[in-house]
């Protein structure tokens, strides 16, 4: 059975969805809508797809079960709302939210339409990231001690999307995060140490973001994670994994080729519409959920306060 999907937000992530939902013949794109009218009616042309003039359209037709968010972070949550309150599925691209507080007020709202969502936290479904995580699984290096993730952008994001990203840790390293939560499973994040720095670019002092930071997380059960994190990187765009343990090591290596995320994570960002498939017919828990998201700006938080006061932060 075939879901209709209308997609929100059609910038360069937008429009690669699209395109991945057009190609995957489990779905339909119905709608596209954009804030900017003239993009989404040249979006929907592209993909031979019915313009939204109107968004409140999309939550009130009954054929679209799925509502597809990657518009602004500011807009998740309203549109998660709206979504929940119309029986939909929803997909909503990481961060929920900036405000951890709007975050948890909407978990509280939506709670009583038993939601299914899931959250675009895509390097799950990288097939290396996850093979690390299937052979943690089956024991292949015992019992798990240590994870270090290097993640460094080939060039930093324009001016303009530094001042609403949230800063490094919300925008960026935000995904690293969630990964340590992947790794560890069941041990949650008790510790959180942070620092960071400029050094070439100075344009970051002026949105009071960093170019270069590392955090070290410890989890209720004593593993140690380190996350290297850049927004650029003279070598290209760096993505690796590297997870400790008792009987050995296992390594995602970086992928040379890629240029950016969208080359680099593009098999992942497919993978991840199975599993929303998934969801909507099975209502199978998907890799990514609401509560990660959450999770995962909570130890970024916690990580803009151990930089500021230069300490370790207990969750």
């Amino acid at each position: 059975m075939k879901m209709n999907v209308a997609l929100f937000g059609l910038g360069r992530i937008g429009i690669m969805h699209a395109k991945n939902i057009k190609l995957n013949p489990k779905f339909i794109l119905k709608y596209v809508y954009d804030i900017d009218k003239k993009r989404s009616l040249l979006i929907s042309k592209k993909f031979k797809t019915s313009n939204l003039i109107n968004p409140v359209k999309a939550f009130k037709d009954n054929s679209i079960k799925i509502i597809f968010i990657s518009s602004s972070t500011a807009t998740h949550i309203p549109l998660i709302k709206k979504a929940a309150e119309n029986k939909k599925i929803i997909f909503c691209e990481k961060p929920l939210d900036l405000n951890i507080n709007k975050i948890v007020n909407c978990k509280k709202e939506i709670k009583k339409y038993n939601p299914k969502i899931q959250l675009g936290f895509n390097r799950r479904y990288d097939p290396s990231h996850f093979a690390l995580k299937e052979s943690l699984l089956k024991g292949k290096i015992g019992i798990l001690e240590k994870i270090i993730i290097t993640s460094r952008d080939p060039a930093p994001p324009s001016y303009n999307y530094l001042k609403s990203s949230g800063g490094i840790f919300r925008d960026m390293t935000i995904h690293d995060f969630d990964m340590v939560r992947f790794y560890l499973g069941k041990d949650p994040v008790k510790e959180v140490f942070a620092t960071a720095t400029n050094i070439s670019n100075q344009k970051f002092k002026k949105v009071k973001d960093y170019e270069i930071a590392s955090c070290v997380l410890k989890s209720k059960s004593g593993v140690i994670a380190i996350i290297n994190n850049s927004r650029h990187c003279s070598l290209g765009y760096d993505q690796r994994i590297e997870i400790f343990g008792k009987k050995g090591m296992l390594i995602s290596g970086n992928k040379k080729k890629y240029n950016f995320f969208i080359d680099r994570y593009n098999l992942a960002y497919k993978l991840q519409l199975n599993d929303l498939y998934q969801l909507a017919i099975k209502g199978k828990k998907p890799r990514a959920t609401y509560y990660d998201g959450e999770m995962s700006l909570r130890i970024a938080n916690a990580a803009y306060k151990s930089l500021k006061t230069k300490k370790v932060i207990i969750i």
